[in-house]
């Protein structure tokens, strides 16, 4: 357990992949996966073991129960709807994991890879399954699938969580309207295909996901599942206008494309970007950045330790082209040189620039 200032609890012990600390069975449970390959299979923004354990980091961070991480952890061993990621049979090994994961995680496992995912989220995003009969959901082959009030809250957080994780501009593109996409031929939109594209921020998947953590605070009070704390814990709703506003702003900055002649420029983008996406830590970083350039400690200090508060708020990065642990490292050390009142005077010196004390 961490006791360092301005962190969760768990953030070191994930920074160190120190799984121990944070639950003694962990290990053996990994070496479950990556003895199927999880490490080798693509995904996304990485390998599949890469997204499992982001999942699972966001669950941590989220203060989740025990059998909500596992079901992260293992969300899509069976395989499912959007993904041909086939660990384990259902039919022959489903007592393999309930003997590993428990009775309760391993049955919710096998529940959220079977249910027809992209309609539970239209469900939830109409309104339905906040009551305390809990959702009822039928798929193209007629098969029903009931789920109690905690069962929907554990999904929408997991949901929020593996989307959340693995989505970039690339699937802006191959993925667009989810959860209301529709077939696109891929020949005519080869560009579109070509993996992993610019890594862009989304500009369209957080006004969706801050929807399902919203609806959280709709269901029956006793499920025991906890809110995240994304988006002032499901308290706020974004834009989906500022969502694309502030992912466009950000992008003029961090890569250049807009003229900048002087830090004005820069400083007014981002406090713009910021301002219509207080949810993400990227914005904030860059602008603490400035600020230090600048000698406005204060501002520095403000935005770095915002940023860093975002970072962990998610579990995972916004900008994707720097995996999160690198984004936390970033901040901290913004934050220290903000609070020191310091920062480095000639391009040379940032090389220097390392280990939090």
């Amino acid at each position: 357990m961490s006791s360092t200032p301005d962190l969760h609890p768990h953030t070191l012990a994930l920074l160190a992949d120190n799984h121990t600390a944070i639950d003694p069975d962990l290990p053996a449970l990994l070496n479950l996966l990556f003895e199927r390959s999880a490490s080798e299979a693509w995904h996304k923004a990485g390998t599949f073991k890469h997204h499992l354990l982001g999942v699972y980091r966001s669950l941590v961070l989220w203060n989740q129960p025990r059998e909500i991480r596992l079901l992260g952890l293992f969300h899509s061993v069976y395989g499912n709807e959007y993904v041909n990621l086939t660990l384990f049979d259902r039919e022959g090994e489903r007592g393999t994991l309930r003997n590993a994961l428990g009775e309760e995680a391993e049955s919710w496992v096998s529940l959220f890879c079977a249910m027809p995912r992209t309609r539970f989220v239209q469900a939830i995003l109409d309104g339905q399954g906040t009551g305390a009969d809990g959702l009822v959901l039928a798929d193209d082959k007629g098969q029903t699938f009931r789920l109690t009030p905690r069962q929907v809250a554990a999904f929408i957080v997991v949901t929020v969580a593996d989307v959340g994780e693995q989505w970039h501009s690339w699937q802006d593109e191959i993925f667009a309207g989810y959860p209301y996409q529709q077939r696109r031929e891929l020949a005519p939109h080869w560009a579109a295909s070509l993996w992993p594209g610019p890594l862009k921020p989304p500009a369209n998947i957080l006004h969706m996901l801050s929807r399902l953590v919203h609806a959280l605070h709709s269901l029956p009070g006793d499920t025991g599942i906890p809110v995240p704390t994304a988006f002032d814990h499901g308290k706020r709703v974004i834009d989906a206008k500022d969502e694309a506003t502030a992912a466009a702003l950000y992008w003029q900055v961090v890569t250049r494309m807009h003229p900048l002649t002087e830090d004005q420029t820069a400083q007014h983008l981002l406090d713009a970007a910021i301002e219509h996406n207080p949810w993400v830590g990227e914005p904030r970083l860059l602008r603490a950045q400035l600020a230090l350039t600048q000698g406005d400690f204060a501002t520095a200090e403000s935005q770095a330790l915002a940023g860093l508060q975002a970072l962990q708020a998610w579990g995972t990065g916004w900008d994707k082209r720097i995996e999160w642990s690198g984004w936390v490292a970033w901040a901290r050390i913004l934050l220290q040189n903000a609070r020191a009142r310091q920062w480095p005077d000639s391009l040379g010196a940032l090389n220097g620039l390392g280990l939090v004390e």
